[in-house]
């Protein structure tokens, strides 16, 4: 009999999240808004801290499009965007008509190298083309450069778009990802720290912003007794059945952050004695992070056939799924062809990287079966 999935980051329910959603039944507030939608933004800001305010949406990719309007991108713009990363970092830039100007990673965050990233502002400047905004990624949880980053951002007058959709649970110097820059990002989707079955969240440092966030999001309806636009609008609010699995999810969000951790050292050890093997970690004790999915760096050993697709393919014949990591967007068909800084950091992580089963709801006896395929890889 063939053993069950291990899936590389499955939802993991912590108990009450019915109890809340039976609510949403009770009181036929099935809709997208609600005391749901109001409670998940209040236990988000209460959270995150730093005077967040936070609008829930139905997607991150929602709160990144989103969150490049309050901050003035038009048609014709330029966005400097982190190479690695998921597409849904870029797709947005394009969806407004947009330019993005793609930066190489940095070998200790593997996020966004502020030496590239200052290269590129100023060739872009001498190419009479001053970028309008700074889209930054906490990759897998791991906090990017912070006060680099924000550096450069204050030189040159650029606002970063700061991408903590793998990253909520994560902090630098004790401050909560999601509130370094003008706009923060989360996402709530199936495999993520928490869920809401699908869902996002945008977060913004004054109320103002929020209430024009959640205008956008709730197709621009002016204030008026009949319905009337001045403005284009999205269907991107988040539904009070998802918030109330968002408010109980956020109950066990510690937990969860914890367990993802214990993975990652569950890995650290696992490899210790591996040489061509390196696990993805913080590189000091100023950087907290999820470990949203723990991830690896394997060194080819042609001699005995060992690399990354070597031990992918051994998970994958014992039902146990792993990933590369993220191709760069400089690297996919749909973006090669815009301009891109930096060398080759980004590219060789992608080409030696493999993410792991990384989920806070994995078992002992699950643990032993990947320790097992790596024992067989490596003995």
């Amino acid at each position: 009999m063939k053993n069950s999935k291990i899936w590389l980051s499955s939802p993991h329910m912590g108990g009450n999240e019915q109890k809340f959603v039976k609510e949403a039944f009770d009181t036929n507030w099935v809709a997208p808004l609600g005391p749901n939608v109001n409670g998940l933004e209040l236990d988000l800001e209460n959270y995150l801290g730093n005077e967040s305010h936070v609008g829930a949406l139905s997607s991150g990719t929602a709160a990144i499009h989103l969150g490049l309007i309050l901050l003035g991108v038009q048609f014709g713009d330029e966005v400097i965007c982190q190479s690695m990363t998921f597409s849904a970092s870029a797709n947005p830039i394009k969806y407004l008509g947009a330019t993005p100007i793609f930066v190489d990673s940095e070998d200790e965050t593997w996020n966004i190298c502020p030496k590239a990233l200052e290269e590129a502002i100023v060739d872009r400047i001498a190419k009479g083309m001053k970028p309008k905004a700074i889209i930054a990624v906490h990759l897998y949880g791991v906090p990017y450069q912070i006060e680099a980053i924000k550096a450069i951002s204050d030189k040159y007058d650029i606002p970063v778009l700061e991408d903590s959709a793998e990253a909520l649970g994560s902090s630098y110097k004790g401050q909560k990802c999601g509130t370094f820059g003008d706009i923060g990002v989360l996402s709530f989707n199936g495999n993520k720290i928490i869920t809401t079955s699908g869902g996002g969240a945008i977060v913004t440092k004054s109320e103002v912003l929020k209430d024009k966030a959640v205008f956008y999001a709730t197709q621009s309806r002016d204030d008026a007794p009949h319905y009337q636009h001045s403005e284009i609008g999205y269907n991107y609010r988040m539904s009070n059945i998802c918030a109330g699995i968002g408010r109980g999810q956020m109950e066990v969000l510690d937990a969860h952050v914890q367990l993802r951790r214990d993975m990652n050292e569950f890995y650290v050890k696992l490899f210790q004695d591996i040489d061509v093997v390196s696990v993805f970690t913080v590189p000091n004790d100023h950087y907290f992070a999820n470990y949203w999915l723990t991830a690896i760096v394997i060194e080819s050993n042609v001699v005995k056939g060992i690399d990354r697709e070597a031990l992918r393919l051994a998970f994958e014949e014992a039902n146990i799924e792993s990933r590369p990591l993220w191709k760069p967007m400089h690297l996919q068909p749909i973006f090669e062809k815009y301009p891109f800084y930096g060398s080759n950091v980004a590219e060789n992580l992608f080409k030696k990287g493999l993410c792991l089963p990384s989920g806070s709801n994995l078992t002992d006896g699950e643990r032993e079966r990947i320790k097992e395929v790596v024992i067989n890889v490596f003995k």
